[in-house]
């Protein structure tokens, strides 16, 4: 008998404490005495993977105001508050033991005693008066050598309806794991509410971070970048596990692209924020593993990977039948889907920006009563909806969801991995990397997303973003950069990395493709893993010929494409490439104040050796003129 059998008897019904006690798990048991205790809530539900449960939150949700009914029967709206719209990235912080104090004192962190006692004192009986929820996920697939357990404890109906889509459900696999004491876990409160139920008190918005014993505790926020456990916060902790156990948690998606013959090839890939990740995973034609997050480990000497999600929490914001007609085709059906801050019409339809309909004068949104042209407090103009709103949805709604790819225990074999930044007059459209080490070194760590500066004609910012993952890089960068570099030893075969950038303008400042040129430079990668094509070589890769670029133009697009526009977006820009790798090297110590000396020698190396190609070539080497 646990020391918290009689508190939790009182605190649930037989039912509960049933399912509680049916998992013969000391650690579970503690963990939610622990903070049924300390968060005291009025009353606590623990479900299991029962679609009766489902219902239950649900129906929860829309009665204490959570959510709210819309038009379409199975979708609901929630409001977060006006302060409370993305990710508390100064109050999301890592709590950290004395002896680590000191290489991870570049990253967010906190002496762990301070923090603890922060946290702690933030969620003494926050949840007093409230029903808080219990529910099992895992982190990728049950029963597989991926699998990561995970217990959500919140008294947020819609935190743990919206888990509920996006995770595998789990109580079963702890059932099945009697005993299992290697799980993630997370206990969230919404805090203080008002009559909308939106969160009060966001100066004491708190997201500690505790790597090293995996749990996370968010306080005092409702936004999911924030309260949502199983998503960024996991990512963290999956981070630091991955660094320690030799495989890879990245912030990646997982597709397959369609081959000749009806092949498929996978290909994983990252990208800043902006920057294509989601259109790149959703080409139409291709198929869909996973849009955000993937667990890779190396299998029988194979580079495989899974997505560790189920479903979708995307930007909503220019979502329209014309750009991503199949996310909106899915937003508009009568299936289960949470919008979050967009704007809900008179006719209880939902609104949003970019969406390419017209917007009603007037209705309800994250700012509560709306009606067009109303001001802030602070004078600024309340859209019709935050820029920042998402929606909640299944991936297999999706038509080209690759079903077998994603229920594969073992993972898919990934071939192909891209890296894609944004800039509008340095990387060229696509080129494959020599090898994975510098797949890592030139294309990961080199990513760098170009500011909206550059669309309206001046030159763009350029943010470093190292593997599109520095947000949530959860021990110092260079130690895991070097975990990235290490984790194709061994392999029989290493996957090909690409580099991509779909946005090079002209002199005269316009976009060189389409949209949707960026599916005949997969095409033209998923040809290289095969070996189909031959390439120019350039100092950093390999390029694509002209004729096979234009020939993939017009069988896939049906579009001609010049050799004048071919030479100018694959010229090699020798000078701009010396910039990006000196910017890499400077960001890195910003970040790390012990960068492995391997890193800097082969970043060195490399701006040697374009500087050495410059003086014999000249700053700029058309397709074809390097001879190595």
């Amino acid at each position: 008998m646990s020391k918290y059998t009689d508190l939790l008897k009182n605190k649930m019904s037989d039912s509960s404490f049933a399912k509680l006690e049916a998992l013969k798990n000391e650690k579970v048991m503690e963990f939610i005495g622990t903070f049924a205790e300390h968060c005291n809530p009025a009353s606590l539900y623990v479900c299991d993977d029962s679609k009766e449960d489902e219902e239950y939150i649900k129906a929860i949700a829309l009665k204490n105001g959570e959510e709210h009914p819309m038009a379409n029967s199975e979708q609901t709206i929630h409001w977060d508050g006006y302060g409370d719209q993305a990710r508390d990235k100064v109050n999301t912080r890592y709590m950290v033991y004395p002896e680590n104090m000191e290489k991870m004192k570049a990253m967010n962190s906190l002496p762990y005693d301070e923090a603890l006692k922060e946290i702690m004192g933030i969620a003494k009986d926050i949840m007093a008066g409230k029903e808080a929820y219990v529910k099992f996920f895992t982190e990728g697939p049950a029963e597989s050598p991926f699998t990561i357990p995970c217990i959500q404890f919140t008294d947020s109906s819609y935190v743990n309806h919206s888990e509920a889509i996006l995770y595998r459900p789990g109580y079963k696999h702890f059932l099945n794991n009697p005993g299992c004491d290697d799980f993630f876990r997370f206990i969230h409160s919404a805090g203080k509410q008002d009559e909308r139920g939106c969160t009060v008190n966001l100066d004491d918005r708190r997201i500690y971070m505790d790597t090293q014993n995996n749990i996370v505790y968010s306080m005092n926020d409702q936004y999911a970048g924030n309260s949502i456990g199983l998503k960024k916060h996991a990512m963290r902790l999956a981070i630091n596990k991955s660094g320690q156990e030799g495989w890879l948690c990245e912030h990646m998606f997982l597709m397959a692209c369609l081959g000749k013959g009806g092949r498929k090839t996978y290909f994983s890939g990252a990208y800043p924020s902006a920057c294509g990740k989601t259109s790149t995973a959703m080409i139409p034609g291709e198929e869909i593993v996973g849009d955000d997050i993937i667990y890779a480990r190396n299998i029988n000497g194979e580079f495989r990977g899974v997505n560790v999600e189920q479903g979708i929490f995307g930007i909503i914001k220019d979502v329209n039948a014309e750009d991503d007609p199949v996310i909106f085709e899915n937003a508009m059906k009568n299936q289960e889907v949470i919008f979050s801050n967009i704007l809900q019409g008179p006719d209880k339809k939902p609104y949003w920006l970019g969406q390419g309909v017209e917007n009603p004068k007037s209705g309800l949104n994250h700012f509560g009563e709306w009606t067009e042209g109303m001001k802030d407090s602070k004078g600024n103009v309340v859209p019709v909806a935050h820029p920042n709103s998402r929606y909640t949805m299944r991936l297999d709604y999706l038509e080209n969801f690759d079903k077998a790819g994603f229920d594969s225990k073992d993972g898919v074999k990934i071939e192909g991995v891209l890296y894609g930044g944004r800039d509008s007059d340095t990387s060229v459209p696509v080129e494959e990397s020599p090898s994975w080490k510098d797949g890592i070194l030139l294309k990961a760590c080199t990513l760098e997303s170009e500011t909206t500066a550059a669309t309206l004609g001046a030159e763009g910012v350029r943010a470093a973003s190292p593997m599109a993952n520095m947000d949530f890089v959860s021990y110092p960068l260079g130690e895991y950069t070097m975990n990235n570099v290490k984790f194709v030893e061994g392999m029989k075969e290493e996957p090909k990395v690409f580099s991509t950038n779909y946005f090079m303008r002209n002199p005269e400042g316009n976009f060189m493709t389409s949209k949707l040129a960026k599916k005949v430079w997969l095409h033209w990668a998923e040809g290289r893993v095969h070996n189909e094509y031959e390439a120019y070589d350039t100092p950093t890769g390999k390029i694509p010929h002209y004729a096979d670029i234009r020939d993939l133009f017009k069988e896939l697009l049906n579009e001609d494409f010049s050799e004048a526009d071919y030479t100018y977006l694959f010229t090699f820009r020798c000078t701009k490439l010396i910039e990006k790798l000196e910017r890499t090297k400077k960001f890195f110590a910003s970040k790390d104040s012990d960068v492995p000396a391997e890193l800097n020698a082969y970043w060195d190396e490399a701006i040697a050796r374009l500087t050495a190609v410059k003086a014999k070539y000249g700053d700029e080497i058309k397709p074809g003129d390097y001879k190595g």
